[in-house]
């Protein structure tokens, strides 16, 4: 076993000394980080808006005329009415329901935490994939 061994050291002791040190071509540095600029272009996108301001623009504009539409044309003093008895209704359907302080705390406070959380990550995601 170990003549064979030794048979198979010089074999690629002759292998090596006869094979040549391979070196890159000269420009192989440049190609490389050519690529590797084409790829940070690529990942980089630039950002485009769910709701375009011209959409953004169309929905205002549907709001107002809905507001001046319910405002001008129809009678208030029916309006009042109905939506006094609609009030009661509704009044009537939540009475026997009664939520803790700390649940009502929570209803008020967790909703203005998401804001936050949400303002917050906006803005540390704008600074951080800032072009």
């Amino acid at each position: 076993m170990k003549e064979s061994d030794k048979n198979i050291e010089q074999l690629i002791e002759k292998m090596m000394a006869e094979e040549k040190l391979q070196s890159p071509s000269i420009d192989f540095t440049s190609k490389i980080m050519a690529e590797v600029h084409l790829l940070e272009e690529k990942k980089l996108k630039a950002y485009k808006p769910l709701i375009s301001k011209p959409i953004w623009i169309l929905m205002g504009l549907a709001l107002i005329a809905l507001v001046i539409y319910v405002s001008l044309f129809t009678a208030s003093q029916n309006n009042l009415e109905i939506g006094k008895q609609y009030a009661d209704q509704v009044a009537s359907l939540f009475s026997g329901i009664h939520f803790s302080k700390n649940i009502l705390y929570a209803i008020l406070i967790v909703p203005i935490m998401i804001l936050l959380q949400v303002g917050i990550l906006k803005n540390y995601f704008d600074k951080k994939y800032q072009l």
